[in-house]
């Protein structure tokens, strides 16, 4: 068995069949584009997204390639456009129906490939329709009753350019598009054809009776060239009999004499061609004598030159044939180191090619996370900060308002506007000195007194302990001196001060005289 194994014919089937496999694999790995489809490949395409090939074929790499095909089979879409708004601001309904179909263009076929891989025809269709229906009542709204329903080329002529646009973004191209009817609520185009009807009837008749007026005028000037033409055709053939019979006669006369002529050169041609066939007889047997003795030379000279040349090329050959079997054997090992290295790298550049690609794609993903999860914090923290700045912008333009209110009422001076703010806050004001002592608790007071207060049993001294007491807190006119405003005298009582102040001599120096 192992000399079996080992035997040179065994290696070489061995041999035979790896290279039929391998070669079988790599042909099942080549792809041909039918004519109705695009091949899509995807994978590592050298920097794109895909590569999209229309007619002919390519070879699809095992591991790092894969493929698709795109129909290019047209689909129909009918989209029935109901109460789009013309340019006039009249209601119409506009029934169409398009053919598209996926584009063989070079930027649409990639963008086809991108966004329309995968998709049924229904879907297309649905997404399709989204795009129809908007550019249909675009262009409808830039245009008039009478341009949509009499300049349907125009029309036409629109949506096939904005449609056509905005197919292109997805891949896809409009082939046809067909407006069947157009109708409006308000009958505005049915009067439009009313009125054209009216026109054409009126035009039709005019044009009959302009019609029937030539045709009368026709048929008097026919009837006058067809006598003219009958008497000059009646003219003309007396003519032609005049002439004919002249003609004849005189060809007559001609036949007689060239007939004499002619017998007296026939006898003097056939004594001349008799002696020149004679001199040209004994001519042609001595010039084939000698082609015949230079025949048999150049016979004999070829023959050797042929032998000459069989025997050259015989070697030639025979240096060609080891040459040949030289390359052939160069050929076999030159595949045979292709081959290994093609598997040295099947085995360890791809696998790493592949881990290398997997590692930057986590990367990727995991970059585009953070960045949207900061995305989304940096706009929330935005927004938030936005609607507090929007809220306080509201509160001061209203207080602002509300402050520009009070100056008007107050005459528009600013002053007199503070007063009456001041006023509005004057109970919160007088409920904070009363907040002052409203919760000192006090249980019991000694009053240490030398016994020079007024009173029965030390009254005076308790009431001057209370009265200073009360003393620290801020009286409301001094609240309002620090406003830089005056209590009104209604509000804060006499000045007892102002009443002792005059009594008091300036040349005494005791307060109580």
């Amino acid at each position: 068995m192992e000399n079996l194994l080992q035997s040179p014919i065994t290696i070489i089937l061995i041999a035979v069949i790896v290279v039929f496999v391998t070669l079988s694999a790599l042909l099942a790995r080549y792809k041909r584009c039918p004519s109705d489809k695009i091949l899509v490949i995807y994978g590592k395409t050298g920097g794109t997204s895909a590569k999209c090939i229309h007619g002919g074929g390519a070879f699809i790499w095992p591991v790092i390639q894969d493929f698709a095909y795109l129909d290019l089979k047209p689909i129909s879409i009918e989209a029935n456009l109901v109460n789009a708004l013309s340019r006039q601001n009249i209601r119409v309904d506009v029934p169409c129906r398009f053919t598209i179909a996926i584009s063989t263009e070079t930027d649409s076929m990639n963008n086809a490939a991108e966004r329309l891989l995968g998709l049924a025809p229904a879907d297309i269709q649905e997404l399709s329709k989204d795009i129809l229906f908007g550019q249909l009542r675009l262009v409808i709204a830039t245009m008039t009753i009478e341009e949509i329903n009499s300049d349907r080329d125009k029309f036409l002529d629109n949506i096939s350019k904005n449609v056509d646009t905005e197919l292109k973004k997805i891949g896809l191209k409009l082939i046809n598009v067909n407006v069947t009817d157009i109708k409006d609520e308000s009958g505005y185009i049915e009067a439009l054809g009313k009125e054209a009807a009216a026109k054409a009837i009126n035009e039709a008749i005019i044009s009959v009776a302009e019609q029937t007026k030539i045709g009368e005028t026709g048929k008097a000037i026919a009837d006058r060239e067809k006598d003219v033409q009958i008497a000059e055709t009646q003219r003309e053939r007396d003519v032609k009999i005049a002439i004919t019979q002249k003609d004849r006669e005189i060809s007559i006369a001609s036949a007689f004499k060239d007939e004499a002529i002619g017998k007296a050169e026939a006898e003097r041609d056939t004594r001349i061609k008799t002696s020149e066939a004679n001199a040209i007889a004994v001519k042609g047997e001595n010039e084939a004598k000698i082609e015949i003795a230079s025949s048999d030379a150049l016979r004999r000279e070829k023959e050797a030159e042929a032998l000459k040349i069989a025997v050259s090329a015989e070697k030639v050959q025979q240096a060609k044939a080891l040459e040949a079997s030289y390359l052939a054997e160069q050929k076999a090992e030159e595949a045979r180191s292709d081959r290994e290295r093609a598997t040295q790298i099947a085995n360890i550049v791809v696998p790493a090619e592949i881990a290398k690609q997997k590692a930057i794609i986590q990367a990727q993903a995991d970059a585009e996370t953070i960045r949207e999860n900061a995305k989304g914090e940096a706009d929330a923290i935005y927004a938030k900060m936005e609607a507090e700045a929007k809220g306080l912008f509201e509160i001061l333009t209203k207080q602002a308002e509300g402050y520009r209110e009070v100056v008007a009422a107050a005459g528009g001076d600013p002053t007199k506007a503070f007063q009456l703010l001041l006023i509005e806050k004057l109970p919160e004001l007088v409920k904070t000195q009363v907040e002052a002592v409203k919760n000192i608790k006090i249980d019991k007071i000694t009053v240490w007194d030398s016994g020079n207060g007024t009173g029965e049993n030390g009254a005076g001294s308790t009431a001057n302990f209370v009265s200073g007491m009360m003393k620290t807190v801020p009286p409301l006119n001094d609240l309002f001196n620090m406003a830089g405003l005056n209590l009104p005298t209604y509000l804060k009582g006499e000045d007892k001060d102002a009443e002792i102040t005059p009594s008091i001599d300036a040349n005494s120096t005791n307060p109580k005289a």
